[in-house]
């Protein structure tokens, strides 16, 4: 079998740097070209100084109609745009890691499977386009799914953290070395961009499901991962939650039930989320980590890939945690 010619919009960010590494290291796919308008010209290496030795690709200012699958790691709101502006054969697969089609909207005759394989796997084998599910989404959906495919799901509260890498390359005040070091704020509190999917997946399996999530987003003194708590109400015991997760998950190698209490460490640089619950009287507490930049986005998006062409989802994703 050839090998899966990919290529990268936007390939200059951080999930840009990631989609790169990952497929320079995957058995069953090619990198053909990475474009960055900015870098242009410039070696891929001067600009993801982990890639050094790695590649001698530089940036492109153009793009290659011949690949199989095309990866948008463009700024929220700019996909759409690009898609819009550009002419791609109707061969070419895309993936797109901006939150530009997560609520079902197309361009042209393209239109996009939501792309959590824990929730519709056998729709992404299928599909022609997928929207990469957003960072905090994925980590929240995870914590969610099992009580909402059981008809259990009520108003939840959760409160999340999130690395540096989270709010993109860009400098800004809020990503400023000397403003995160020490320190953690909110922002955005119930108002976070990733709301409306999640509410859009749990409605899709619990029928008629109207109740508030309400979300507060921390910033964390951190670069990356992804630390949520969901908290409903639930009358399942410990013992039919613990079954129910374990259940659910497993047909799913990235996603684990951890009978331990979990941190960011076991899943920083790694495709996994890991899952704990606790039950306090009739509160349900479920705890998910992961790594914003790899099961977060691009890591997703190669599991997206490999479903999309046929492959063992978790190909070229077998990472190890930098736990020590």
């Amino acid at each position: 079998m050839s090998k899966i010619k990919a290529g990268i919009i936007g390939a200059a960010g951080y999930t840009g740097g990631e989609t790169i590494r990952l497929l320079l290291n995957h058995p069953s796919a090619e990198l053909i070209f990475a474009q960055s308008r900015s870098q242009a010209g410039k070696h891929v290496s001067e600009t993801h100084t982990d890639l050094v030795g790695e590649t001698d690709l530089r940036f492109s200012d153009s793009f290659d109609r011949s690949v199989d699958v095309l990866f948008l790691c463009l700024s929220h709101g700019e996909s759409k745009k690009w898609l819009t502006d550009n002419t791609i054969p109707t061969h070419t697969k895309i993936i797109d890691l901006g939150n530009d089609f997560r609520l079902g909207d197309k361009v042209g005759s393209r239109e996009f499977v939501y792309g959590l394989p824990e929730f519709q796997k056998e729709k992404i084998k299928s599909a022609g386009n997928v929207a990469n599910p957003g960072c905090f989404a994925t980590a929240i959906q995870l914590g969610l799914l099992p009580l909402a495919e059981t008809g259990v799901l009520s108003e939840v509260y959760t409160t999340g953290i999130t690395g540096s890498t989270g709010a993109g390359q860009k400098l800004q005040e809020t990503t400023h070395f000397t403003w995160r070091t020490n320190n953690i704020s909110a922002y955005k509190t119930l108002t976070h961009q990733h709301l409306g999917e999640i509410k859009r997946t749990l409605a899709s399996l619990q029928a008629g499901f109207n109740d508030f999530i309400n979300f507060i987003p921390w910033r964390g003194d951190f670069t990356r991962g992804i630390y949520v708590s969901s908290v409903v109400k639930c009358k399942l015991s410990l013992e039919e939650l613990k079954n129910l997760y374990g259940k659910f998950y497993s047909q799913h190698p990235f996603t684990h039930t951890s009978a331990t209490m979990i941190d960011l460490k076991q899943v920083v640089n790694t495709n996994k989320c890991l899952l704990h619950v606790e039950k306090i009287e009739d509160k349900l507490v479920i705890h998910s980590a992961m790594d914003n930049l790899l099961k977060g986005a691009s890591g997703q998006a190669i599991q997206n890939m490999n479903l999309m062409f046929g492959l063992d989802e978790s190909e070229g994703l077998r990472l190890k945690a930098n736990s020590y």
